[in-house]
């Protein structure tokens, strides 16, 4: 593969422990994919977290990497365990772990977009699944715990905010306070994936910059925060679900009026997350 499947932003100068990663956002429909879906070109961007790269698109120059994924989730899921196969969609398996998320079609190779529809007429081989771990999903893993290393080894510590976007239809009312569905859900797997302090900041960041916040309900994190989630390595993250109505139409799939008006909301909260990341542990000289 002569190109990486994600790209990475760092900033001029690494001034916080915070980290932001984009593992959905990729919209690279690659023309063998492309040639291999029933769905058409607006389908198969269903399962997309659309734009969640130019929301986050601050990062750098708050201080802090930005590593986003250029192929989309129908083709990969980077936010999966890679054994999460489906042996529904994958002929010849000899081995398959079966999850919740398999079982739906929502593996690591996904069967469905998130509107239920199909993405294959038929199966894939093995070889195929094998191939697209490989060749994107490792390589994109590899990036990630290359920053969070070198991060952790430099200041001390890392906080990894994994962004996503989700439905507004996806959301149930009658989880919420008041039946008011929140704009923003935080994941943390319910306080494993990261110190008490760390969570209620950025609850707080978001608070702050006039958001509805809600922790772990639908939403508690997946393999990203799982995996990078090792508060006592001094590894924290954090998974972020913004309310897609926020700043995208939903059904065309393009930014909406209120887009400009979300990413500087958005702006002004990743400001107090890369603070966290600064005001705990001071810079090692250099």
């Amino acid at each position: 593969m002569s190109e990486a499947p994600y790209h990475l932003t760092m900033p001029e100068k690494q001034t916080t422990s915070a980290v932001f990663s984009s593992p959905h956002s990729g919209r690279n429909y690659l023309s063998h994919l492309m040639r291999q879906t029933r769905l058409d070109d607006r389908e198969i961007r269903l399962s997309e977290d659309a734009y969640v790269d130019r929301l986050f698109a601050e990062a750098p120059r708050l201080g802090a990497p930005f590593l986003c994924a250029d192929i989309p989730r129908a083709f990969i899921d980077l936010n999966r365990n890679p054994d999460e196969l489906d042996p529904e969609l994958i002929e010849g398996l000899r081995r398959s772990v079966s999850t919740p998320r398999t079982r739906v079609g929502l593996g690591v190779i996904p069967r469905i977009v998130s509107s239920d529809q199909a993405i294959y007429s038929g199966l894939l081989s093995r070889e195929e699944a094998e191939s697209r771990i490989t060749d994107f999903f490792f390589p994109y893993h590899d990036a990630l715990q290359e920053i969070v290393d070198a991060t952790v080894a430099r200041l001390g510590q890392a906080v990894l905010f994994d962004c996503h976007s989700m439905p507004h239809d996806s959301m149930v009312s009658e989880t919420f306070m008041g039946n008011i569905k929140p704009d923003i859900i935080l994941g943390d797997r319910h306080g494993r994936a990261c110190g008490l302090e760390i969570i209620e900041w950025t609850e707080a960041a978001f608070a702050e910059a006039g958001f509805r916040v809600a922790k772990n309900v639908q939403y508690s994190g997946a393999y990203t925060v799982q995996r990078y989630g090792l508060p006592e390595r001094q590894r924290h993250a954090v998974q972020i679900e913004v309310d897609r109505s926020l700043y995208l139409d939903e059904a065309s799939i393009v930014p909406n009026s209120r887009f400009d008006d979300t990413r500087r909301r958005l702006a002004g909260a990743m400001e107090h997350l890369v603070d966290l990341g600064r005001s705990r542990f001071p810079i090692v000289a250099e």
